[in-house]
């Protein structure tokens, strides 16, 4: 079986790619186990490629004022975004994030909180899965529904984009 397409796919950050990965694997046949499978996949490649981005970030913003600026700003960022989480870093709230966020986020969020690599990783990737779960489950349902590939993969772009930002609404 040929599954680098899907693959792939599942690389496009910030999520664009999951309904799209979805159906592709559908379309090739896959069986669901495997498409979270090779989902689970592209988080390990993502985590080997933004561990080192993150760590030579962190290193070289001790030597550089800008970059120390710069990594400030990206922290208060991050403290605003994952105070809806609460204040405490524990492993369901570093899920949370994850879930709700990205991995990213919710790694860099370990990693302050002093998880190391695995297990930072695990949190994030733990958070990712689910939210991947709930976008596949979603996306073949609406599929089942439409029978149309485009039209689902639109939709569902578009209900990431705006569900989050009525549920921050309400919230506020």
């Amino acid at each position: 079986m040929e599954y680098w397409p899907v693959l792939k796919l599942f690389l496009i950050p910030i999520g664009g790619g999951i309904p799209s990965g979805v159906l592709a694997a559908r379309d090739l046949g896959f069986a669901w186990p495997l498409t979270a499978f090779l989902y689970l996949i592209s988080d390990v490649i993502l985590a080997c490629f933004f561990e080192p981005l993150m760590l030579g970030f962190i290193h070289l913003s001790k030597r550089s004022k800008k970059l120390d600026r710069i990594g400030h700003v990206m922290g208060e960022s991050t403290r605003r975004t994952v105070a809806r989480y609460g204040h405490k870093t524990g492993s369901l709230a570093l899920i949370g994030i994850a879930f709700g966020v990205d991995p990213m986020t919710g790694r860099s969020v370990a990693k302050a909180a002093g998880h190391g690599f695995i297990m930072g990783w695990m949190f994030a990737i733990a958070g990712d899965m689910i939210y991947f779960s709930v976008l596949m489950i979603s996306t073949l349902w609406l599929d089942r529904i439409l029978g149309d590939g485009t039209w689902t993969a639109i939709i569902i772009l578009a209900l990431m984009m705006i569900v989050p930002a009525l549920i921050n609404k309400i919230k506020h």
